[in-house]
């Protein structure tokens, strides 16, 4: 592993400056805690300026843990997105294991997934980065390997202060050469309860369409506004409520009305709906590729910019209108 750190050399940050940053990992610091370790936000001079930062601080007494240090830093080196959280650094010293990255002030997406504050237009634009950074980890141009994530959940996804979509969590992430996109790859860790792919089981492993899976049943938790797992009488989860009634097309029955109500075009659920159902296909082979639902997702946007473009400034004439007759303007 040490010969492995070496081409990371430049990402070396001082311990003690990580130390300084969290104010000595103090728990009025922490921002989030997992199986994985501990993270920590932070303020750090580096490089001459000072950035916030996110210190995520690895539970290393196995060498396992030390294993999802290296695979997270060698996506994050490699990889480089706008819709993918950024590596600023690691610290590995006195057995610490630690990743620095930028600080997404805002949070996860779990965290708003039943935010009224979160519009219909707000959550479109979420699945479009995410459907782009994907697109990107499964078939970059320029690189002879993609990235199965095998953890996409709404906790692994964060949001900027502009409410831009960031992919993170790349520990448990299979690197895949290109020309074997579609061969079964072993995976210790086959995700989260509720979004994990049904076909692992069967298949042993886990391929780019595991994730299209998770995809899907995110894009459900954005469109019903609730956690994948449901504790309900039937203890049903969401995946397969979501597809019990697109079937029996009462899909309305689960979408709160206040977010309804903000659905403009029709046609821009149909679509919306049409690819997170297929990517919970049972039939991986059925599962739609990345390019297909990016696309897919932005012609849903589209439609939604368009309505409320149509609908805006009518609503703001009829503002006027009675304003007119009312107050005799």
């Amino acid at each position: 592993m040490t010969s492995t750190m070496t081409m990371f050399a430049p990402l070396r940050i001082p311990l003690e400056d990580v130390v300084k940053a969290t104010n000595n990992f103090h728990d009025d610091y922490i921002i989030q805690h997992d199986a994985i370790g501990t993270t920590y936000k932070g303020q750090l001079l580096w490089s001459g300026k000072e950035m916030k930062i996110a210190a995520r601080r690895f539970d290393c007494k196995h060498m396992e843990g030390d294993l999802k240090f290296l695979n997270e830093i060698s996506v994050l080196y490699d990889f480089k997105h706008t819709n993918l959280v950024s590596i600023i650094g690691f610290s590995d010293e006195k057995d610490e294991k630690i990743i620095i990255t930028t600080y997404e002030a805002t949070g996860t997406l779990g965290q708003y997934i039943n935010s009224p504050n979160l519009t219909w237009k707000q959550r479109l634009r979420i699945c479009v980065g995410l459907a782009h950074a994907l697109s990107y980890l499964h078939y970059d141009e320029g690189c002879d390997y993609g990235i199965i994530h095998c953890n996409i959940t709404s906790d692994t996804i964060l949001l900027d202060e502009n409410g831009e979509a960031k992919l993170s969590g790349f520990e448990f992430s299979i690197k895949q050469s290109v020309n074997y996109k579609d061969q079964v790859c072993p995976c210790e860790h086959t995700g989260t309860v509720g979004c994990v792919d049904p076909t692992i089981e069967k298949t042993g492993g886990v391929t780019h369409k595991s994730d299209i899976y998770s995809f899907g049943v995110v894009l459900f938790e954005i469109l019903c506004e609730r956690k994948a797992l449901i504790h309900n009488v039937a203890d049903r989860s969401l995946p397969q409520l979501a597809k019990y009634h697109y079937e029996k097309r009462t899909l309305h029955d689960i979408i709160h009305p206040h977010l309804l109500n903000q659905i403009l075009s029709p046609q821009s659920l149909l679509i919306y709906s049409q690819v997170a159902y297929s990517c919970l296909s049972d039939d991986r082979a059925h599962r739609p590729d990345m390019h297909h639902i990016v696309a897919k997702l932005e012609k849903a946007l589209e439609l939604q910019l368009r309505r409320e473009n149509i609908v805006r400034p009518f609503f703001y004439f009829i503002i006027y209108f009675l304003a007119f007759i009312v107050l005799g303007w």
